[in-house]
């Protein structure tokens, strides 16, 4: 008994280093993070690029649920740094054919999914006037049903369904007591009511009936998610819809021909990059800023300098990994492809 004792007294000691050491580890992850975006802003790179790459273009940022009282240092450094407009604005001016009446460093601010947390930031949008677009699960806003990753096991099992085939991701989820349609006790979306309230400060427009992965879902499916988000959003809640984002920033040609058959205006995609008039309207480009990010991740972030860093760091573990470039008269190549003709 006492050996017993001994054993399970170790365990949970080494149990509880484990975690102690785990923890560490985590704060230095996080504060080396931060220190990494630190040194990014204020090495003058930001500044270089929103005046010479984005004064002419326009970015759009995408948020989930950040937290109010985050929210207030966010508005404020990108307030300070660029020209906040509508979604609404950007459409207008490319219906015209010329982004060149817009202000200099144009950015959009948009929020996905219609979280509940979203009505949290009425008074901070009203008192400050600034322009954002939502975009609402049709199926999901106005009820007491959940968004279907927050019935993952982890994060990690989230990801690895996101990867399914549509059918498969439902019926793991089944299998963990989730369907689209399940009414909880509780709410994760934006109210009937709190969506009347923001409509007039608040652009609300489409993220589909239930957020399923586009490409992932058979034709069926694909057109009936994206059709009946826009019928649901106009005729129940009264809203004007013209676009869609795509879900977790996954389309295809399919889906684009969807949305245009359907009469959306434009797509947004998870993309970092900018836009204008020769952008395609149906993959406008966005910047995903986390909601728990520093303002020195938003700033770097959203200048476009981190996804440019890790454009080159990837481009160079694949060269890494290839190794030098083989001629092609080695690899056995026509002689006309080898001279830029058709092989």
């Amino acid at each position: 008994m006492r050996c017993r004792r001994r054993n399970g007294s170790r365990i949970r000691a080494s149990a509880a280093e484990w975690l102690n050491g785990f923890e560490v580890l985590v704060i230095v992850k996080r504060w080396l993070r931060s220190a990494v975006f630190a040194l990014l802003r204020f090495s003058g790179l930001p500044f270089l690029l929103r005046e010479l790459w984005q004064r002419n273009k326009v970015t759009i940022a995408v948020y989930h649920a950040l937290p109010a009282d985050r929210a207030a240092a966010h508005f404020a450094a990108l307030r300070s740094r660029y020209h906040v407009i509508g979604l609404s604005d950007f459409l207008a001016a490319r219906s015209n054919r010329t982004t060149d009446r817009l202000p200099p460093r144009a950015l959009i601010i948009t929020f996905d999914d219609g979280h509940k947390s979203n009505y949290d930031l009425r008074p901070l949008l009203e008192a400050h006037r600034i322009p954002v677009t939502i975009f609402l699960c049709g199926g999901i806003v106005g009820t007491q049903r959940h968004y279907w990753w927050l019935h993952a096991r982890n994060a990690a099992n989230a990801q690895r369904l996101k990867a399914l085939p549509d059918e498969q991701r439902t019926r793991e989820l089944l299998n963990e007591g989730h369907t689209d349609t399940r009414e909880y006790n509780t709410r994760h979306a934006l109210s009937r009511g709190e969506i009347e309230e923001m409509k007039g400060m608040v652009d609300f427009q489409s993220h589909t009936m239930f957020h399923p992965i586009l490409p992932a879902c058979s034709d069926e499916r694909a057109e009936q998610e994206i059709v009946e988000s826009k019928q649901v959003l106009e005729s129940q809640f009264g809203l004007r819809i013209c676009a869609l984002a795509y879900p977790n920033g996954d389309f295809s040609d399919r889906e684009i021909l969807l949305l245009q058959k359907a009469g959306y205006t434009c797509g947004l995609k998870l993309d970092s990059g900018v836009n204008d008039c020769e952008t395609d309207l149906f993959q406008l480009r966005r910047v995903p800023l986390p909601d728990d990010a520093g303002i020195n991740e938003v700033i770097v972030k959203t200048s476009g300098l981190w996804s440019l860093l890790t454009t080159i760091r990837s481009a160079t573990r694949r060269r890494l990994r290839l190794g030098p470039a083989t001629p092609a008269a080695h690899r056995g190549l026509p002689t006309t492809a080898r001279e830029g003709g058709s092989a």
